[in-house]
């Protein structure tokens, strides 16, 4: 139903986040794409949850209202892996503005406000909560956020093309259902639909919810039923590389509000693929973003370099130039969105950061520019099959630093993780040895606390990062304990104590005692 004319707005989006003109603001982007196909958009930032004025003050849109909690779920925002509140952090107090799991606030309030008017959901925190889900902070089972939010339509992923897709189908009277890229509630499965288990199963057993762990894919029609309804998803949409030329192309002003300061590292930093071939286990990208490569086209990135050298407020500095892993740019594969295989097992990848070394080439020749920096982390173990491509990077593209994350030393932690990959020490001899003289070191992340990981586990990375600072470096930059969110494999080993991968029991520390000694026990070892 479409709502009565109110506003003049054909979509207000609803975000948790500042609004930034910024191709790094989710917010910012999904505004930009639909002012680009002509459609007139307001945006709410961080409304006050609690009153209904702020979510009145642009009146009814004429077509939906699109609501997000931001870049980041608002649990994470809000609370510390040990479930601490942020806010009131004696460390670092931090309060975000944002109510807990804000999609599922936002969304109930504008229906309470606008009945009738459509409701989309996106952004991160509603693409992982579009099946029944394990939610660590209350310590169960919830239903897919469909259902408690009362919205017609949830987008996954990053959403440009699905939020064109919608405004054209409500503008013209038509119906949602069969976007790509989306998930609805229905009242029967479509025949050609793959069925998971239930949530009222998965809720019940860790049995069946390991079996739908392992169905989960963006790349199928799947359905789950709560009581006498299906969740539908449909497969996610074929991003090319000239649908993020198209999107980064896009006028954005990039000013940074003065409330929004957080945002100004990254205020020239520029975007060159997305999707991440690692599939780690604990990360949420390969059902988000997806777990294959689109890499945007060189001329497109170099145009948009080109245009922030006329930027007022630009200094010569590009602030970062990546992506989720800033080395997997140019690895794309034609077999895509056909191919279940693992990339990182396939003999077809590109290893040899071809495309990636002439890109950087050029992207530090165009005039105006004085440097450009890669400061969003590689996969060390790509980038050891491309010596070139690590000496291009430490001669002209980092300052003082390279983050790289090896997360764990231990074998078994590792294949927890999915992050069985090639030894650190044979990086870190090639990074010396490449960087003698210049000062520059690795900054290093790791994990404790992840399923896998015991009393032994956490020695044996004490241990480790004790040896490395003895070596007379300073290798640990950031300990971080295992927070579980949802829709990742590491999750569903947290909730049901077995790796959904290979059915073996697995030991979780559960414990906030436990937990707290493993960051004890590396924090330690990383103190002379």
């Amino acid at each position: 139903m479409i709502a009565e004319k109110g506003s003049g707005f054909d979509v207000i989006l609803v975000s948790g986040e500042p609004y930034a003109d910024h191709p790094l603001s989710g917010v910012g982007v999904i505004a930009r794409v639909l002012d680009a196909e002509g459609w007139k958009v307001g945006v709410i930032e961080r409304p006050d949850w609690k009153g209904d004025e702020d979510f009145r003050k642009l009146g009814a849109p004429r077509l939906f209202f699109g609501v997000t909690a931001g870049s980041i779920d608002s649990l994470l925002v809000n609370y510390t892996p040990l479930k601490r509140a942020r806010a009131k952090d004696e460390h670092a107090p931090y309060a975000s503005g944002m109510p807990d799991r804000a999609v599922l606030v936002y969304a109930n309030k504008v229906r309470k406000l606008f009945p009738g008017v459509p409701i989309v959901l996106g952004g991160i925190e509603a693409s992982l909560r579009r099946f029944a889900h394990y939610d660590y902070w209350e310590n169960n089972v919830r239903r897919g956020l469909l259902l408690d939010s009362r919205a017609d339509i949830l987008v996954y992923g990053p959403g440009e093309l699905q939020a064109v897709e919608i405004a054209r189908r409500l503008a013209a009277g038509e119906p949602l259902a069969g976007i790509r890229g989306t998930s609805v509630v229905a009242r029967e499965m479509p025949p050609e639909f793959i069925e998971i288990p239930s949530y009222e199963d998965v809720a019940a057993g860790p049995e069946a919810f390991c079996r739908a762990q392992n169905a989960f894919s963006n790349r199928k029609s799947l359905a789950q039923r709560h009581d006498m309804r299906y969740v539908l998803q449909y497969p996610a949409p074929e991003y090319a590389p000239a649908d993020l030329d198209r999107v980064y192309g896009l006028p954005f002003s990039r000013r940074i509000p003065a409330h929004f300061l957080e945002f100004k590292m990254a205020q020239f930093s520029v975007v060159t693929h997305r999707g991440c071939v690692g599939r780690c286990s604990f990360c949420s990208l390969a059902l988000h973003q997806g777990d294959r490569i689109v890499s945007r086209s060189e001329a497109s990135i170099l145009d948009e370099i080109r245009r922030l050298t006329a930027h007022p407020d630009f200094k010569g500095y590009i602030d970062d130039l990546g992506g989720p892993s800033a080395n997997m740019y140019g690895m794309d594969c034609p077999a895509r969105e056909r191919c279940e295989r693992n990339c990182l097992d396939c003999k077809r990848l590109e290893r040899g950061h071809g495309r990636l070394i002439r890109l950087m080439r050029k992207a530090r020749s165009v005039p105006g520019v004085k440097k450009v920096f890669v400061r969003s982390g590689i996969r060390y173990d790509l980038a050891m099959d491309s010596e070139a491509y690590v000496r291009e990077l430490c001669e002209h593209h980092i300052s003082g630093l390279l983050k790289i994350a090896p997360e764990h030393v231990s074998p078994e932690v590792l294949r927890r993780m999915n992050k069985e990959s090639r030894p650190l020490d044979e990086f870190r001899a090639m990074f010396k040895r490449i960087n003698a003289g210049r000062g520059q070191h690795l900054k290093s992340y790791f994990m404790v606390a992840h399923p896998g990981s015991g009393e032994k586990e956490a020695r044996e990375l004490a241990r480790e990062i004790r040896r490395l600072e003895q070596d007379g470096e300073k290798p640990v930059e950031g300990v971080q304990i295992f927070t579980p969110t949802p829709m990742t494999v590491s999750t569903c080993m947290y909730h049901t104590g077995i790796d959904p991968l290979s059915g073996e029991k697995v030991h979780v520390p559960r414990t906030f005692a436990e937990k707290k000694e493993q960051k004890r026990l590396a924090a330690a070892a990383s103190k002379k």
